[in-house]
């Protein structure tokens, strides 16, 4: 899987430096991010540097609770949810791509806990990461 691009500590992610590394996934990004704050926008996002993985991450809440992580890649992004079982079903019988359900399906767990991770290739990915977004919102 590609490395994400923001590696340096001591440069903040703004909006020009993101968009440099994203390229033509600019038009998948300001819709996705328009979506997110029309239609939540009780959602927060932070930019963090994390040492452990060397790069920055956007940290998405509602609340307390972490919706999703979000990486910039060359040309990309990609955005992780972390859903606990009470979440497969939902996931099972939703509209999301067939491997999508099976990464989740087979993913690891991290005690109890599996990521579903959406990269962001096209719009229709966009509809994806809605539809987990909502799983996301409404499982406790």
């Amino acid at each position: 899987m590609d490395q994400p691009v923001l590696s340096d500590k001591t440069q903040f992610p703004t909006e020009e430096i993101i968009y440099s590394y994203l390229g033509k996934a600019k038009n998948i990004w300001i819709p996705f991010f328009e979506y997110l704050r029309e239609n939540h926008p009780d959602i927060t996002t932070e930019w963090r540097y994390y040492n452990d993985g060397k790069n920055w991450l956007m940290k998405v809440t509602r609340k307390k609770k972490t919706v999703f992580w979000l990486s910039v890649l060359k040309g990309t992004f990609r955005i992780t949810f972390y859903f606990t079982d009470r979440a497969a079903n939902a996931i099972a019988d939703s509209t999301i791509p067939t491997e999508m359900k099976k990464q989740f399906k087979e993913g690891k767990r991290f005690n109890k806990i599996r990521g579903l991770t959406v990269l962001f290739k096209s719009k229709k990915d966009i509809e994806s990461a809605k539809t987990l977004l909502s799983i996301k919102l409404s499982t406790k």
